[in-house]
């Protein structure tokens, strides 16, 4: 596997590179890259023979989206490239201070048609582009009615404003009722859910796996190596400075669990057996899962995203992922548990039945 063994998201046409480089630490920030730095990762990014950006709108106050469109022009790259940003969080000032502070336009976030058409044309502004390849929902508002979400979207892919559109973040009914209004209605349907996804997060293969799949929706897993505890540089009792879940973070310290230590242990174990980085496991891992189409990846140096890029040529064998398996599979909840083999062979009279989409 390169970033050259590309592969269709979901259901559909497009055709993307493996691992796609988020651009989050773009622009200043608490992990931000300066433009020079930035513009390394990205040039590090397209030697390799990368081909999805992905941005958002709120991502260094909009500074990402400025400087990544900035990069695919001075290189002539807008036709190469499948490039991806987000609406949804409130674009009037900081979304978190906003939050805080009780002010802010209501409608300059969400997913009502008002706010999409306003974000979609800012994003079209910083970026420098006529047209955005793959639109996404950055987050569920819990008002705006799916239907009128997909009509919305649907209507910017016929107008050519956007060629498709995903859904990021969000309950799995969701996303399934988006892609099934969709299917109904014969219109442009979500073809991706991005979704946290790692050996230490995998809560999502109960609900969100199943309505991707039966939707025809790719996952796209952020946060692959969980804010950085599977990059190995963390150890119990000893995280003060080690990196981005040290400091103030959107995780908090929700990933220090006794759980998580025992996963972290059994990639360590992997990782000297195959005398490869702790990271590049935990990232080939989440390559080889079922249903994964494009795994987010972030680096604020060159060396990082080369680090993630050669995950893509590491390959696990069964003893391996057996290993990992066993030791991050989470305990089974009321869906996982209906969906067991056990019940299916008490269904079935004691056979194993295999389903069409397993």
């Amino acid at each position: 596997m390169s970033l050259t063994a590309f592969r269709a998201l979901g259901r559909s046409g497009l055709i993307v590179s493996p691992l796609a480089l988020g651009t989050m630490t773009f622009g200043p920030g608490d992990w931000g890259a300066d433009e020079a730095t930035a513009r390394a990762v990205y040039d590090a990014y397209r030697a390799a023979g990368g081909n999805f950006i992905d941005t958002a709108d709120i991502y260094a106050g909009g500074e990402s989206e400025r400087l990544v469109g900035r990069f695919i022009a001075e290189r002539g790259d807008r036709d190469a490239i499948v490039l991806s940003t987000k609406f949804a969080f409130n674009g009037s000032a900081s979304p978190l201070a906003a939050a805080q502070a009780g002010r802010g336009n209501p409608n300059a976030g969400g997913a009502g048609a008002k706010n999409i058409h306003r974000a979609l044309d800012a994003s079209l502004r910083r970026l420098g582009t006529e047209y955005i390849d793959l639109y996404w929902m950055h987050i569920w508002d819990g008002v705006t009615p799916v239907e009128e979400i997909v009509q919305t979207l649907g209507n910017l892919v016929r107008a050519g404003k956007i060629r498709y559109y995903g859904l990021s973040d969000m309950p799995a009914w969701v996303a399934a009722k988006a892609a099934t209004i969709a299917a109904e209605r014969r219109v442009p349907g979500p073809i991706a859910l991005q979704v946290e996804y790692s050996l230490v997060a995998r809560d999502v293969e109960a609900e969100h796996f199943p309505a991707a799949r039966d939707g025809g929706m790719g996952i796209m897993p952020w946060s692959p190596l969980a804010g950085g505890f599977l990059s190995g540089k963390y150890r119990r009792g000893d995280i003060a400075g080690k990196g981005r879940l040290s400091g103030a973070n959107p995780f908090g310290d929700s990933k220090f669990t006794d759980r998580n230590w025992a996963i972290l242990e059994a990639v360590e174990q992997v990782a000297t057996d195959l005398g490869r980085p702790v990271a590049q496991v935990a990232l080939a891992w989440t390559l080889a899962q079922r249903g994964v189409g494009s795994t987010l990846i972030g680096a604020s140096k060159v060396a990082q995203l080369d680090s993630n890029i050669a995950a893509t040529d590491l390959h696990l064998d069964a003893a391996h992922l057996a290993l990992l398996d066993e030791a991050s599979t989470p305990p089974a909840g009321f869906s996982a548990a209906l969906t067991s083999p056990t019940i299916r062979r008490m269904v079935y009279g004691g056979h194993d039945v295999v389903g069409w989409g397993d």
